[in-house]
């Protein structure tokens, strides 16, 4: 019998308390829902405070990344962490605004979903209007990961040689190229 399991980065975040408690109980919570769900829990960065932006506007995140092992497709996986996301209280109101439980999907292995091209249009596609624009279906990996040290650093705990299947740099290139104010804004909790 073959194992067809994959690998998978997910990026979690929260700012606001949920059933559980606080943000960090959330985090801490969802894992072992993630882990319930049948992902195999590979490895866990640390938890990490960053500024909500724009500052003072809404509590600050906490942020982590996970990575697991499914023999679920990316869409299925997909499916699981929104269906995570709403057992959290996790309302779809506002883009990039404040939210009990956030996890986003950012890449399967070094699976590029749908294409090069949709991939190259959302990442170079400006804040102003991704602000207001969602993509209609999954992109992989994550359009954005590149531009957001609440991403990567916490992804450099656990995949810091992961190689972007687009961009061909590691997580750790990544990091490196983020304006050093950033990354020194996100830190462990």
């Amino acid at each position: 019998m073959t194992d067809n399991r994959s690998t998978a980065l997910i990026a979690m975040g929260s700012n606001l308390p949920s059933s559980v408690g606080d943000s960090a109980q959330t985090l801490g919570q969802a894992i072992q829902s993630l882990s319930d769900s049948g992902m195999l829990i590979a490895a866990i960065s640390r938890f990490f405070r960053t500024p909500f932006f724009p500052s003072k506007v809404a509590p600050d995140f906490v942020n982590a990344a996970i990575l697991v092992t499914s023999n679920q497709k990316p869409a299925g996986l997909l499916a699981d962490l929104h269906r995570i996301e709403l057992e959290f209280g996790r309302l779809r109101v506002q883009r990039w605004g404040s939210r009990t439980l956030d996890l986003d999907l950012l890449a399967v292995g070094q699976t590029v979903l749908p294409d090069t091209s949709t991939q190259h249009h959302w990442m170079n596609m400006s804040s102003a209007v991704q602000r207001h624009q969602a993509p209609d279906q999954l992109i992989l990996p994550h359009p954005r990961l590149q531009d957001r040290a609440f991403v990567l650093v916490p992804l450099s705990d656990i995949a810091p040689d992961w190689i972007h299947p687009v961009l061909c740099k590691s997580v750790t290139e990544m990091c490196s190229d983020l304006p050093a104010e950033d990354v020194a804004a996100v830190q462990p909790v």
